[in-house]
């Protein structure tokens, strides 16, 4: 199966829910990285995504 990168870029700031503001990946989920399966990668990958969405949206609403 295809392993998929990090999204890490660098950008590594936790905000209040310690969330990452530059790949939107939890703590949690970082610190899983290493260790995750594709499949849980590509979950996590999924998740931080629809993280950034809602963030955007949530931008353009204030």
């Amino acid at each position: 199966m295809y392993e998929p990168e990090s999204p890490c870029i660098r950008h590594c700031c936790l905000n209040q829910e310690d969330t990452c503001i530059g790949c939107f990946r939890t703590l949690q989920e970082i610190k899983a990285w290493s260790a995750a399966t594709p499949e849980e990668k590509q979950s996590i990958l999924e998740r931080a995504h629809n993280r950034k969405l809602n963030a955007v949206r949530t931008s353009n609403t204030k």
